[in-house]
């Protein structure tokens, strides 16, 4: 487990350690996209000023390991879990459910109802995680990215 880690919220002296571990896993998976560089550029002013908020693992010696987003969507009023990211030297520690947890805690002391995620099935770990959190599949209508092949909810 992940004893040690503590799941921290956002502050800027983090947007390196955020944008890093998203890069980490979206290059070596798929190709970074508009839409990620777009919250790469302002992750405080895109997701935290919109209503939404960032989490962060920090490891024992100080190292942020992970992160996800809870990313409000205000022309829509839906809000999306995104940018999950546990760096691999601290994979299967239970760090991505800790975070999870920790984003749909928070969502829920928000009155938030419902939340969203894109995904890709080839990420089976990560699938299984968010089915592990509460999250079912639905049908897939505009993906935000090409990446993406399966649209998932959890009902809070």
């Amino acid at each position: 487990m992940s004893t040690g880690t503590e799941i921290i919220r956002w502050s800027p002296e983090y947007r390196e350690d955020f944008i890093r571990l998203n890069r980490q896993w979206i290059e070596r998976y798929f190709a970074l996209e508009e839409s990620d560089l777009h919250i790469f550029s302002d992750p405080e002013g895109v997701i935290v000023k919109t209503g939404g908020e960032i989490f962060l693992a920090r490891d024992e010696g100080g190292k942020v390991v992970g992160c996800c987003a809870l990313v409000h969507h205000p022309d829509t009023g839906e809000y999306e879990l995104a940018k999950m990211a546990v760096d691999p030297s601290a994979q299967g520690r239970g760090i991505g459910y800790r975070l999870g947890s920790a984003l749909l805690e928070y969502a829920r002391e928000a009155g938030v109802r419902k939340i969203f995620l894109e995904a890709n099935t080839r990420l089976e770990a990560s699938v299984a995680l968010y089915r592990k959190l509460g999250f079912v599949s639905v049908p897939l209508d505009h993906p935000a990215y090409a990446r993406c092949d399966l649209y998932m909810v959890a009902e809070l």
